[in-house]
This record gives C-alpha cells, sequence and structure tokens, in this order.
C-alpha cells in the first residue's frame, strides 16, 4: 500500500518540488532544454527576470543536480549552463505543463472570466 504524501515543511520531495515549481526555474529549464544556454543569453531569452533572480534560480538548480555550470578560459570568462541527464528527465516533465498550458490557456482564460463576472454579481448583490 502506498503512503500518503506528508505535507511536512522539512520534507525534502518538498524542497525539491518547491525549487522546481518556480516559474523562474520552469522557464530556465525550458531554455536549457533546447541547448545550452551563457548566463546572458538565458537572461534575455526569460525577459523579465532580474539578473539577481536568475543567479539564484540557476545555483538552485545546479546544486540539486538539474543543470551544470562550465567555465572557459576566456577574457572575460564565459559560463555556460546545460541540462544534465537528471534535469533531461525533468524537462521532458516540465514540457508536458507547458503542452497542456497551451492545449488549455482558452478554457482557463473563460473561467477567470466567468468567476470574476460571479465574484462581482456577488458583490453586487451584498451591497
Amino acid at each position: 500500500m502506498t503512503r500518503a504524501f506528508e505535507y511536512n515543511a522539512d520534507c525534502p520531495t518538498l524542497l525539491v518540488l518547491d525549487r522546481i515549481a518556480n516559474k523562474w526555474a520552469v522557464l530556465a529549464i525550458a531554455a536549457l532544454y533546447r541547448e545550452p544556454r551563457r548566463f546572458n543569453q538565458l537572461r534575455r531569452e526569460i525577459g523579465s527576470i532580474s539578473q539577481k533572480m536568475l543567479s539564484q534560480t540557476l545555483k538552485g538548480l545546479e546544486r540539486d543536480g538539474i543543470i551544470s555550470r562550465q567555465a572557459f578560459a576566456t577574457v572575460p570568462v564565459t559560463v555556460e549552463y546545460s541540462m544534465t541527464d537528471l534535469g533531461r528527465t525533468l524537462a521532458e516533465t516540465v514540457d508536458q505543463l507547458r503542452i497542456w498550458s497551451e492545449k488549455n490557456i482558452d478554457t482557463v482564460l473563460d473561467a477567470q472570466t466567468n468567476y470574476d463576472s460571479a465574484q462581482s454579481q456577488y458583490a453586487e448583490i451584498r451591497r
């Protein structure tokens, strides 16, 4: 019998989920799944991420063994990030979330509109 998932803040599984469920991590994983990238390439591709947040995200993913970092002896030093074998297995799963999102975005947007409309009507009734 499978044991129920425990919601314990110290659970290692939750700590990893917290890292990989972060929107910046998902975007970095998606970008690196296609091909290795340098830091500034990633920053441009992801767009609205700050340098500090990208750096923190990449360090966390590297620590978890999802990506690897390789420095090249150039002036200035060139650093390239790429997926590890473990990271590729995660990227395949993350890509399924992207596919689901693209397939269902219209339905989600309709649900949001309907919810917001119902909330507005309810607020009018309560006044």
